[in-house]
């Protein structure tokens, strides 16, 4: 991305002055184009309520042809726009026609979303393998080795939400092709910091919100379902806007929508749908390529700067390719409670995980600010 890209989009982010925002990967900041877009979207609520409700429609379509792009799905018809990520999990759980004696092969690094979904289904006599990755040289060797003739699905995050550790999607997706493996990938700390590809890494199954390195709101998220296995996932919520006819309200037939709009069974977010779709197109306009590049490189002199504090060690690997836009850390005496609080009151916008401090820097955050953080650690 060139300086001068990087600069306007820079100024997108109108912050406070003072404030160190480290911390999408928990709750991003929204770009000044997307409060232009939901401001607009309330006015005309407030003066002409639906009048142009058609509008809003093209705004949803345009919105799944961005999601699509994003993640290179073969087709917008791949592409459902849900609530949260918990429930495109919970579409994937409960849909897929489980057997008694099935596992589900995760990692014991799982954020509670990715974890509780497919404990539920012991009930169904269905086994969750929660495997250490913090022990093994090779996690994706670690989980490829708990697979068996059983193994049904691995769900993993592309990116560890506390450790931050980043993993090899290609790698595993092609083992679970070759062997029958349902692949769910939880996306929700890659897509919009990293280039995503469910193509080349033979997903099957996304899910990510749009409130973390996507710039958007929380209340819509991503679900990407590939073609050949909707009619695999079991529908379990029923409505009006899941039907393939879902405009003519008088008939009385219907038949379940063709495409991955068969998840999205009622009214869809229309103000979470303006608001994505302001901040996707930000994205998009620098390139993914060029995001990725900066953001690796916010969280390569992260890594570097703290690496060489002595009073502080890196929870984050320092390995190539095995990290993303997480940098967790923390301080070899001082309590990570103490410390969180300490930079809170310092202006710094981070979360406590993992037993340290995570700082999530995006692809516009100047390297200045990162200076400040780092010499603020220092002297704390």
């Amino acid at each position: 991305m060139d300086i001068d890209r990087l600069q306007r989009a820079a100024r997108e982010f109108a912050l406070r002055p003072g404030l160190l925002y480290l911390n999408h990967a928990a709750v991003s900041p929204w770009p000044e184009r997307t409060r232009r877009a939901i401001e607009a979207f309330a006015r005309e609520n407030v003066t002409e309520g639906a009048l142009h409700y058609p509008r809003w429609v093209r705004t949803e379509n345009r919105l799944r042809e961005r999601l699509a792009k994003l993640i290179n799905a073969s087709s917008a018809q791949e592409i459902a726009l849900l609530k949260n990520t918990s429930e495109g999990l919970s579409v994937i759980a409960w849909g897929l026609d489980w057997r008694p004696g099935d596992n589900i092969v995760s990692s014991d690094e799982e954020f509670p979303s990715n974890r509780i979904v497919w404990e539920s289904l012991s009930t169904r006599g269905v086994e969750l393998r929660q495997v250490p990755l913090r022990e093994h040289n090779s996690p994706e060797e670690a989980l490829l080795e708990q697979m068996d003739a059983n193994t049904r699905l691995l769900a993993i995050s592309s990116v560890q939400y506390a450790s931050g550790l980043r993993l090899d999607l290609q790698r595993l997706g092609k083992h679970c092709r070759k062997r029958g493996i349902l692949f769910c990938v939880d996306a929700i700390q890659s897509v919009g910091a990293l280039v995503t590809d469910v193509q080349r890494d033979n997903i099957d199954f996304l899910v990510a919100d749009g409130h973390k390195w996507m710039l958007g709101p929380e209340g819509i998220a991503l679900f990407y379902c590939r073609a050949e296995l909707r009619d695999r996932l079991r529908l379990y919520q029923y409505g009006w806007h899941m039907v393939e006819a879902h405009t003519d309200y008088d008939r009385r037939e219907w038949q379940i929508a063709r495409s991955a709009r068969r998840f999205e069974c009622g009214s869809p977010n229309m103000l979470g749908i303006h608001a994505l779709d302001a901040s996707l197109s930000l994205l998009l306009e620098c390139g993914m390529e060029g995001v990725e590049r900066r953001v690796l490189e916010n969280s390569q002199y992260l890594l570097d700067a703290i690496g060489e504090l002595e009073h502080y060690q890196l929870l984050t690997s320092v390995k190539e390719s095995r990290h993303a836009g997480i940098v967790t850390f923390r301080h070899r005496t001082l309590a990570g409670e103490k410390l969180f609080r300490l930079l809170s009151d310092k202006g710094v916008v981070c979360a406590l995980r993992g037993g340290g401090i995570r700082f999530s820097p995006h692809f516009y955050t100047s390297k200045p600010l990162l200076e400040r953080a780092v010499s603020l650690l220092r002297e704390l």
